[in-house]
């Protein structure tokens, strides 16, 4: 293959494998599918090796594949780096950004910002991916990946976006059918609606001070959920208490649908507080469109997870 069809073959496979269809690839790349397996097919040959298994529903890496996506897609972002800082694209960002995010996050902070965002580089692309599932952004092709809670150790850079505050909080007329909790200890005499993901049921801490231990705290509900926005559009209708952070119920809070409660105590979802972390391979870093993003939403931090007081 000659450099500049070897080029595009390599960003085929890379599109091919980050996103799981040869139809999505050629859609994105304008070409034909058959054409798009043609090259793939071809880059196989001349590796001597099978990148790809084929299957009428998916598609997915074998493991040679897997440690050559992870080479090609750093080698094609120091390209598309390199290309931006000659064409002067450092000073006005262009071309596509990948971004994976929480859903709940996503929709809230994120998708709700782009167009102002975008609209400040019109030459820019987003590709948003919403998921709660952990990803590994050089495997999904994503240029940084916004995670909440504990990072695992990693090659990867991590910068914290902000702190998570947490509130216990229910709509005002749950409250005022079954009275305001003030104490841990009230909250077994209440209909706690609790958030059950891939690792189970989330436990709910307390403390009182910040020099103590998080402390678990029995809770018992007749809803438990694995979509977060279910429970906090239940607890706004009247069923019962939430516990989450203030960045997933804060237009609730300010709409006066939801209160809260116990004010005097710090709560958490987890023995330890985490925080909101921004995850890239570091020779992300030297790109314009990622920095730029990155700088803009650290701007708005504290607007993301703001304290509520106390209890927040």
């Amino acid at each position: 293959m000659d450099n500049n069809v070897q080029l595009l073959s390599l960003r085929l496979f890379a599109r091919v494998a980050q996103g799981g269809s040869f139809t999505e690839a050629a859609r994105a790349f304008e070409l034909p599918t058959s054409s798009v397996s043609r090259r793939i097919a071809a880059l196989e040959r001349a590796l001597g090796q099978r990148l790809l298994y084929r299957h009428s529903r998916a598609v997915r890496l074998t493991e040679a594949g897997q440690r050559y996506l992870e080479q090609v897609s750093e080698a094609l972002t120091l390209l598309d780096g390199a290309a931006e800082e000659v064409s002067g694209a450092t000073r006005s960002p262009r071309g596509v950004l990948r971004i994976n995010a929480p859903v709940a996050f996503g929709r809230r902070h994120i998708a709700p910002w782009l167009e102002g965002f975008q609209s400040r580089y019109p030459e820019l692309e987003v590709e948003l991916t919403l998921t709660d599932a952990l990803v590994d952004p050089v495997q999904e092709g994503a240029d940084l990946v916004v995670r909440i809670g504990a990072l695992e150790d990693s090659s990867l850079v991590a910068r914290e976006l902000a702190p998570q505050h947490f509130t216990i909080a229910a709509s005002p007329g749950y409250l005022a059918r079954h009275g305001r909790p003030e104490h841990p200890d009230d909250l077994l005499h209440h209909n706690c609606l609790i958030y059950k993901g891939t690792r189970g049921r989330e436990a709910w801490y307390v403390r009182r001070h910040e020099r103590e231990a998080f402390r678990p705290v029995e809770v018992h509900g007749n809803l438990r959920s694995n979509n977060a926005e279910s429970l906090c559009e239940a607890a706004c209708q009247d069923q019962g208490l939430v516990l989450f952070p203030t960045w997933l119920l804060q237009q609730a809070l300010e709409r006066g649908e939801l209160v809260p409660v116990m004010r005097d105590w710090q709560v958490a979802n987890r023995p330890r507080l985490d925080a909101i972390h921004l995850i890239l391979p570091e020779h992300r870093l030297r790109s314009s469109k990622v920095a730029a993003f990155v700088d803009d939403l650290m701007s708005r931090r504290e607007r993301l997870s703001p304290r509520l007081g106390a209890g927040g």
